[in-house]
């Protein structure tokens, strides 16, 4: 990580009250908690953005509002602008293959058909840190629900529980 320069974290998910507290939205909610109560978010590069300090880091937290598919045309852009370097960049998003509330972070690697992935990847390219919170599988609930609906599915209270404590975890 280059310290003179701020790190850019994007939580992602899926822009409108309709999509809150899904599970598509992990990475939302992610940096909503990393966000101070007060924290004053603003609209640049097809992205809402606010700023803090985390660990002595300089950070600018961002939720793309272009939907989950899109989301490499908000980080190229805010990237660019504040010449922000790739390994000052982590991204955190759910991962349906990660058991619920359980987190992996890896640098660089493949998208795993995670299509908010794959659009970062054609942006900017893949090697930046991703922080991978799991929200399960229908499969792990013996459920029939199709994987699209799976992710855009709102968890139940005990699901929601875990998936807090494993946010409060994140550090960078």
């Amino acid at each position: 990580m280059q310290e003179n320069k701020p790190v850019l974290i994007v939580g992602l998910g899926n822009p409108g009250t309709e999509y809150s507290r899904t599970r598509h939205n992990v990475g939302f909610m992610a940096v909503d908690a990393l966000a101070p109560n007060d924290s004053v978010w603003k609209k640049e590069k097809n992205a809402l953005t606010t700023r803090t300090e985390i660990n002595g880091h300089k950070v600018i937290l961002v939720k793309p509002q272009t939907f989950m598919n899109n989301s490499g045309e908000a980080v190229g852009p805010l990237m660019a602008f504040y010449k922000i370097p790739i390994e000052n960049v982590i991204v955190i998003h759910d991962d349906m293959d990660l058991k619920v509330g359980t987190m992996r972070e890896k640098t660089g690697g493949g998208s795993a058909g995670h299509n908010g992935i794959k659009s970062i990847d054609n942006a900017i390219g893949p090697e930046y840190k991703r922080i991978r919170i799991g929200i399960g599988h229908p499969r792990d609930f013996e459920s029939p629900i199709d994987p699209i609906d799976w992710v855009l599915g709102k968890f139940d209270s005990e699901q929601l529980k875990q998936i807090k404590s494993v946010i409060k975890s994140i550090s960078i």
